[in-house]
């Protein structure tokens, strides 16, 4: 008893760092780092920002191609408190991410009963690069290993409670998992493939006839979702977003995609990641190789198991069949293969480390297992070499504190490698400045304190898909500035001009006095043009900013 107290000290201890770890990874320098607001984000921010001066909070925004709602409703909370920066919008992600951390510990915990694995897997996932990266953006998509997460903890906990346990525990448990997971919905398009996870799952709560649990989670699913539903019921055009657009299917040879498209994604896990600096060390795959080689050992370890349990499972009663499929080998590999689909079946970015964000929990779990399995496996070997060899205890207890030590060295190596890794080659790489707009971020930051009395014009002369008739890029400046709605835009004097509207903008600049034009793109050819035919217009060392001086 001592003993096992003396462990759990250990253990929440051991939590406590990890979860300290996970902390400073996704909140430290979080105010400058990622540089700039990529527009994507800022869409998110206008939306709350819009929210919070109408009361209007949506349950899908419509624009750049439609958004699931309670991510930017809760930027909005987020920007009430400390305004319109970048870093307000990204806390949420941070949060989020935080959580999954402590959420995977629970649910690594439940499926294995092992707190060595659960620790390893939480430490993973603290210091993955993968995992940090998005927890540091404003996209939608770090809510989703979030609530698989949680919902999957309790559910795992449905199946091990007995049924003549405290009847309003198990609906309470069984009433809140349902919810997280139904709440999975409102997080990102390609969590829509989950319920296939509960299939294994939901036969093992019928053959032990735990009817009203099942009932209770369907039901906390669907309050979850019916927002949605309904949303989606008067507006079918929203439901698939762009999925058709950059579909495999939409493509001459879908078989071949597919299939190019398979290697590439089990290749961002060991030898080319995803390219985009957004998502990304470009090219860098997503598991360092070390790691790599650990998820690599635990997923043929599942593998093995699970042929084992196959094998076993042959002539058995149906009964007896249902539990070796729901083995957590199986589950983590049905994970893995069930979340990926969405990825290979598009035509766009491939691999693609932000689609496949669902299937970092179960990743880095197996990256836990294999090396777990190493660490079992010299335990093993030094427990009969002191039988064996009794004589030679010492030494070989030395040995195993020595090992110890170099297991503490490895787990640190892998935290310094991410932080070196993100903080500084990442951070400071000039394409990660453009990746994240910092540009447009400045120009915002320069309207903000240039005088409200002059008139600013903003040329928008960069595409992208349009948001009230001017391209997305425009979003970054409007969420700094605070001007996606046109009365804040009158307030501050800042307005919005796009090529379509420039000749007819230039005549009108004509009779203007005192104004400012700033121009998204520094483009020397308009710099001119706007020169040569508004009066007293010049350029500070052939900057963005136009100023009159007449």
């Amino acid at each position: 008893m001592i003993k096992f107290k003396i462990m759990m000290k250990k253990s929440v201890y051991l939590l406590i760092i990890i979860m300290a770890l996970a902390v400073f990874f996704r909140l430290w320098q979080i105010t400058s780092i990622p540089p700039g607001l990529y527009p994507d984000e800022a869409m998110n921010g206008n939306n709350a920002s819009e929210a919070l001066q109408t009361g209007e909070y949506k349950v899908f925004y419509p624009e750049n191609n439609g958004r699931e709602g309670l991510f930017a409703n809760l930027e909005a909370i987020s920007i009430k408190i400390f305004g319109n920066e970048p870093w307000a919008l990204r806390l949420i992600s941070a949060i989020f991410g935080i959580l999954t951390v402590l959420g995977l510990y629970l649910l690594t915990k439940e499926l294995f009963n092992n707190r060595t694995i659960a620790l390893l897997a939480s430490f993973f996932m603290a210091t993955s690069f993968w995992h940090i990266m998005f927890s540091r953006i404003g996209f939608r998509a770090i809510m989703a290993p979030a609530f698989l997460v949680w919902s999957m903890w309790l559910l795992w906990r449905l199946l091990g409670d007995s049924v003549s346990k405290q009847t309003w525990r198990l609906s309470l448990q069984a009433l809140l998992s349902g919810l997280l997971f139904g709440l999975g919905f409102h997080s990102y398009i390609a969590y829509r493939i989950a319920p296939l996870l509960l299939i294994p799952l939901f036969l093992i709560l019928l053959k032990n006839k735990k009817i009203k649990p099942l009932i209770i989670f369907c039901l906390g699913v669907f309050i979850a979702v019916l927002p949605l539903l309904i949303f989606f019921t008067q507006n079918p055009q929203d439901f698939f977003g762009r999925t058709s657009q950059i579909s495999i299917f939409s493509s001459e040879s879908p078989i071949k995609e597919l299939a190019i498209n398979v290697f590439k994604t089990i290749g961002m896990f060991f030898w080319f990641g995803d390219a985009n600096w957004r998502h990304n060390f470009a090219g860098a795959p997503e598991l360092w190789l070390p790691v790599a080689i650990l998820f690599l050992i635990g997923i043929l370890i599942g593998i093995w198991k699970l042929f084992k349990n196959f094998s076993a499972a042959s002539g058995m009663k149906i009964g007896n069949l249902y539990e070796k499929f729901t083995s957590p080998e199986f589950f983590l590999l049905l994970w893995i293969a069930v979340m990926l689909l969405p990825v290979v079946i598009s035509s766009e970015g491939i691999p693609h480390a932000l689609r496949a964000i669902i299937v970092i929990p179960p990743t880095m779990i197996f990256c836990a297992l294999g090396l777990n399995w190493i660490i079992e496996k010299f335990k093993n070997w030094n427990e009969k070499q002191i039988i064996k060899f009794p004589n030679s205890q010492k030494q070989l207890l030395r040995i195993k504190k020595e090992v110890m030590v170099l297991l503490f060295v490895f787990l640190i190596t892998v935290a310094s490698f991410t932080f070196i890794q993100y903080f500084f080659k990442w951070a400071y790489n000039p394409d990660v400045y453009y990746a994240f707009n910092e540009n447009y971020a400045k120009i915002g930051r320069y309207l903000n304190n240039t005088p409200q009395d002059i008139k600013k014009y903003v040329i928008i002369n960069a595409g992208g898909v349009e948001v009230n008739n001017i391209p997305m890029p425009s979003q970054t400046i409007m969420f700094i500035t605070n001007t996606f709605l046109p009365d804040k835009q009158k307030e501050k004097n800042i307005y919005y001009i796009t090529e379509k509207k420039l000749d007819n903008f230039i005549e009108e600049a004509k009779n203007e006095n005192n104004i400012q034009i700033i121009m998204l793109e520094n483009n020397s050819e308009l710099r001119q043009k706007l020169s040569d035919n508004i009066p007293g217009l010049y350029s500070y060392q052939d900057s963005s900013v136009l100023i009159q001086t007449k």
